[in-house]
């Protein structure tokens, strides 16, 4: 038996004018799993993301947490909330230090009063073990600057700060799009510890054997509407390839063609 979704979107609608952008979107995403958000470039993906991170409100439909409707007015109502949303080139700051880029905003201190000042030393320490203990190893130096770090580390360091920060729900925007090979498997095996550790991952991609390597659900966006919502091993990476392509669509047009024809 599932268990109960942590996070459900129920029957969303999302227009820009008289621009429909989103139609009925029903998902339902649980812990310990990670939910692959498939699709083509314009079909959805980027507005659903906004969404549940805050910057956008849906038009119609309810966004649940626990099987408690909520409303987010800002990206901070929804981190406030538990849902973190790491961006394709981390989020992080390239001129900064790791320490001072993973607590940028909720700096340690030490001192009294006016004589506070930031803990570099706490704040370097506290950033190397986050990061290390998703398995990024090479990183040992706090004061070491972020713009240096690969693409796969500077995502290794924003997904431990949102989990250093109480993430429940972690939604990864196309997280190994620019990436190598070797790179792409670091954030794979991150993307792996966050499940295993109770989150609820949102993997939005439209690289097919990357979802498929990670995947437990996976649902496929074509045109703002979801084409297709199963399970790891209900489908092969040539059908889902095929969904992504709009072929069941075209198939389907075919057949009426043919029906209509006879």
């Amino acid at each position: 038996m599932m268990a109960n979704a942590l996070l459900s979107l129920k029957g969303i609608n999302k227009s820009f004018g008289p621009i429909d952008v989103l139609h009925d979107i029903n998902l339902d995403i649980r812990a310990g799993e990670v939910l692959c958000l498939l699709g083509d470039n314009g079909a959805g993906k980027s507005t659903v993301i906004r969404l549940l991170s805050g910057v956008h409100r849906p038009s119609s439909g309810v966004i649940e947490i626990d099987g408690q409707p909520v409303s987010f007015k800002s990206p901070r109502d929804a981190s406030e909330a538990g849902i973190a949303t790491v961006h394709q080139f981390g989020g992080t700051f390239p001129l900064m230090s790791i320490g001072r880029s993973f607590f940028v905003g909720v700096e340690p201190t030490k001192g009294i009063g006016l004589f506070k000042i930031f803990d570099r030393k706490r704040a370097n320490a506290i950033a190397v073990q986050a990061v290390q203990s998703f398995g990024i190893t090479r990183i040992t130096d706090g004061d070491r600057l972020v713009g240096g770090l690969s693409g796969g580390e500077r995502q290794a360091l924003a997904i431990a700060r949102a989990v250093h920060f109480g993430a429940r729900v972690l939604i990864l925007d196309e997280p190994t799009a620019a990436l190598g090979v070797k790179q792409a498997a670091h954030v794979l095996r991150i993307v792996n510890e966050a499940k295993r550790r109770g989150l609820a991952v949102i993997f939005i991609t439209h690289q097919v054997m990357h979802a498929m390597a990670v995947g437990d659900h996976f649902a496929v966006l074509i045109r703002g509407g979801i084409a297709a919502d199963f399970r790891k091993g209900e489908r092969t990476r040539e059908e889902i390839t095929d969904l992504m392509a709009g072929g069941e669509t075209m198939a389907g047009l075919e057949a009426q063609i043919e029906a209509e024809s006879a």
